[in-house]
């Protein structure tokens, strides 16, 4: 039996948000936004949790997020770095006995249970899979003079969403190389599939995700994921009266 380990990220400052908290602490329909993505996978057949949290806010993650709602999956809270890539490292030494791993973007609550069944099956499949939903609006290169430099074709562009699940051995071998890499600073790192396939020379699969899993990014984000809980809420009550 393989073990699966959910690493959810939840160390970032959040700084486009303008709040005097880290985005994942934030309230979102009376519950810090870190508790849904949480409640995800606590209720999915992923074995363990492990949750990043930033610096200083162990204890307080551990009080109040996890002892709180009583999350029986996460068996460690750590502190997370400077950088995501950090916080993935971090987080990765710590899941050594793992086959397989999902990391997460705490700042993204509307991760479902099915997401993360779906990315499960294919992971063991692929060995490298994630979600991502294809980009619905024409996007332009443009140059720091704002200059368009090109129109991609876009039939063959995603937005990539987490989780990204990765066969344990093969993920952590690639960031290994990272971290010997006297360049990473300057790489521009923004998700693990380019740390996977930057490193390993291999090929990641991506399914479809769901539009409705948005990341916390801004204000007006948390407005639409409120609007978006209330939506799913709603149709939640409609099927149980239904039935």
């Amino acid at each position: 039996m393989c073990k699966i380990t959910a690493i959810v990220l939840a160390a970032g400052q959040g700084k486009r948000m303008k709040a005097q908290v880290a985005k994942q602490f934030l309230i979102l329909k009376d519950k810090p936004v870190i508790y849904y993505s949480l409640r995800a996978f606590e209720e999915s057949s992923v074995d363990e949790i492990i949750l990043v949290a930033g610096f200083g806010q162990v204890e307080y993650c551990k009080l109040n997020i996890v002892k709180e709602f009583g999350f029986k999956k996460v068996i460690k809270v750590i502190e997370g770095g400077a950088q995501r890539y950090d916080s993935v490292y971090n987080a990765l030494v710590s899941a050594e006995a793992s086959d397989y791993v999902l990391i997460h973007d705490g700042a993204r609550p509307m991760i479902t249970r099915d997401l993360i069944e779906s990315i499960i099956i294919n992971v063991k499949k692929e060995k490298a899979c994630i979600i991502g939903t294809p980009v619905k609006e024409t996007i332009k290169v443009v140059s720091p003079e704002g200059i368009i430099i090109s129109t991609p074709n876009r039939n063959t562009l995603w937005t990539a969403q987490t989780p990204q699940a990765f066969e344990y051995n093969q993920i952590k071998k690639a960031y290994d190389m990272l971290y010997t890499d006297r360049n990473k600073d300057n790489m521009n790192i923004t998700d693990d599939a380019m740390v996977y396939e930057f490193y390993l020379k291999k090929t990641v699969k991506i399914r479809m995700g769901d539009y409705n899993n948005l990341k916390i990014t801004t204000p007006e984000d948390l407005i639409l994921a409120e609007k978006i809980l209330d939506y799913v809420l709603c149709e939640k009550e409609k099927q149980l009266f239904c039935e």
